[in-house]
């Protein structure tokens, strides 16, 4: 929004701005903030910063837990949900000694990932467009106690409510792909979310009802470099919650948040370019795409159980990607196959649009590991002229479900579990190591903490376990 601290004081001083809001991702994907009254927001703040405890949130130890955040200037946005006028800013993570940026914040390691591939000569850009697919409810309630553990959810849309409102419009399980009013009642939210994202600077594509019946939709937005391609996807997630909220509903982005219905993905489209040049485009390649494209195609593949540590990095992820029901867990590409784990996008055949799509991915993860795992993945397939049809990967067009179970066999399967994605990042993450992007105290970290979350949920005894077995 704003090239100097000038442009921003002016600005401020436009608009009658009263706090200015500070944000910050820790290392797991989740928004912080602070709020400093407008009259702190000057050049001394901009130099120093403004402390706080990196402890707190997982960046460092608790003796050692100093850390300042100063505001990029570049996304600030009006945050429309304050009653007082507020600016606000995503900050970068600084040590508080020596003010050099902080390794293990996620956004810096996303602007290493984009400096690496300038680094490398392959191309100068890389270009995203997560979608973003979510649930929103009447209401929400759990409880994970010595003695009960429940949840349950709302929506006026359930086909399970349809007798109880007398409506007549409940949509029917599985029933909600471009569900048109009355049967969407979330069509005016919706609406709302993409027109705060369009004055934040957000190119909303579309928004629409999506498959889940009980309350699931989708947007879209046009693709952005991956920075701001990811700081986009932590703002649509807080407008989209924020929204809800004010409405006296709820929003998720849990991949899988119902038992028997459709679950909520994050695929992220991406291509590279150079020289304003789309470098995954060859008129005469498969599916319009380039060898270097199919390069890297080969590296996010071969190394995609890596890559799903952060890219589905929570146990709700592989309650989705379940074998069998169209998950794609196969580690091939196709031009339509929904079971692969890269689809190319037939009406992306023109030089300006070529690109894939990587589909496993969900929005539990962290965007800026998520993209930066990504794009080294398909960076050392370049460097190492991968081949993915030599490999094994594809492309494939048929109806693997239609195979022989020893056919569907020969192909890779990705990981099915938190575990087994943390097994395959603790195996491979080498190419994570590239250009000093990820270290490996970092990935060591992530492995821990990931672990111990599959290692709690799955100590605890499951609500249907009671009923399948308490009078054994």
């Amino acid at each position: 929004m704003f090239q100097t601290f000038e442009e921003a004081s002016a600005f401020i001083q436009e608009r009658s701005i009263m706090q200015v809001d500070l944000k910050f991702s820790d290392l797991w994907g989740r928004w912080h903030h602070v709020t400093v009254p407008v009259s702190r927001f000057n050049s001394k703040l901009m130099e120093n910063g403004v402390g706080f405890d990196g402890s707190s949130v997982g960046f460092k130890s608790v003796s050692a837990g100093d850390m300042v955040m100063v505001p990029d200037l570049a996304t600030g946005f009006l945050d429309p949900f304050w009653e007082v006028p507020t600016l606000s800013f995503i900050c970068v993570t600084l040590e508080a000694d020596s003010r050099q940026i902080f390794p293990y914040d996620p956004r810096n390691i996303a602007i290493r990932a984009e400096e690496f591939l300038k680094q490398t000569g392959i191309a100068d850009s890389s270009i995203w467009g997560p979608e973003f697919e979510f649930y929103i409810f009447d209401g929400v309630s759990y409880q994970n106690t010595m003695n009960a553990a429940s949840y349950r959810v709302e929506s006026a849309e359930a086909d399970w409510k349809s007798y109880e409102l007398g409506s007549g419009y409940g949509i029917p399980l599985h029933g909600g792909y471009h569900a048109i009013p009355p049967l969407d009642r979330l069509y005016n939210l919706r609406s709302r979310i993409s027109m705060y994202l369009e004055a934040m600077g957000v190119a909303v594509k579309y928004h629409h009802h999506e498959v889940g019946g009980p309350g699931q939709c989708e947007i879209e937005t046009s693709l952005l470099p991956l920075l701001k391609a990811a700081d986009a996807s932590l703002l649509i997630k807080y407008i989209t919650r924020m929204t809800a909220f004010d409405a006296g509903m709820t929003a998720t982005f849990m991949p899988k948040p119902l038992y028997g219905e459709a679950g909520s993905g994050m695929h992220f489209h991406q291509h590279i370019w150079k020289n304003g040049v789309n470098l995954c485009y060859d008129p005469e390649g498969y599916g319009c795409i380039s060898k270097l494209a199919r390069h890297y195609i080969a590296g996010l593949l071969h190394h995609g159980g890596a890559v799903m540590a952060f890219t589905n990095p929570s146990t709700n992820s592989y309650r989705r990607l379940i074998p069998g029901y169209e998950a794609p867990i196969s580690a091939i590409f196709s031009l339509a196959n929904r079971s692969a784990a890269i689809r190319i996008p037939k009406y992306a055949n023109r030089p300006d649009s070529a690109r894939f799509e990587f589909r496993p991915p969900d929005a539990t993860a962290n965007p800026y590991l998520a993209m930066a795992a990504q794009l080294l993945a398909g960076i050392d397939g370049i460097r190492k002229e991968m081949d993915p049809t030599a490999m094994g990967l594809g492309p494939v067009d048929e109806n693997i479900f239609s195979w022989s179970a020893e056919e569907r066999a020969k192909i890779k399967s990705l990981p099915t579990s938190l575990e087994q994605a943390m097994d395959a990042l603790e195996a491979d993450h080498d190419f994570l190591l590239a250009g000093d992007v990820f270290n490996s105290d970092l990935i060591q970290r992530w492995i821990e903490r990931k672990r111990g979350e599959e290692r709690e949920v799955r100590n605890r005894p499951h609500p249907y376990e009671i009923e399948l077995y308490y009078d054994l």
